[in-house]
């Protein structure tokens, strides 16, 4: 810092109160790698290690596990079974229908 006259003069540095080196950049740079590369390990070794339970978990483990255990669809509402006997009783319109005062009146 220097003094023309009235004029203060001040240096780049000396108005920022630090240097401009440029290091806070490569820190920054560094410790996002570290924490792709820590957050990728993380990931890829126990996907690696997956066992036939967690397998399973997946859809595509729970379609090949009902396929090889020969489970029918029994619990799924609107597919019929192998093994459906067929002696439930659907309500059809016609029982649902009735004449009230010579209308005809359908009940939900």
């Amino acid at each position: 810092m220097h003094k023309e006259g009235d004029e203060i003069h001040v240096t780049d540095t000396e108005a920022s109160g630090g240097s401009k080196e440029g290091v806070v950049r490569w820190v920054l740079l560094g410790g996002l790698v570290l924490a792709v590369i820590l957050m990728s390990v993380v990931w890829i070794i126990p996907a690696m290690m997956q066992g036939d339970v967690e397998e399973e978990a997946t859809v595509s483990g729970e379609i090949q596990s009902m396929e090889e255990d020969g489970d029918g669809t029994d619990s799924i509402v609107g597919v019929p079974s192998e093994t459906d006997l067929g002696d439930d009783a659907v309500a059809t319109p016609e029982d649902q229908t009735t004449t009230e005062d010579g209308i005809e009146v359908i009940e939900n």
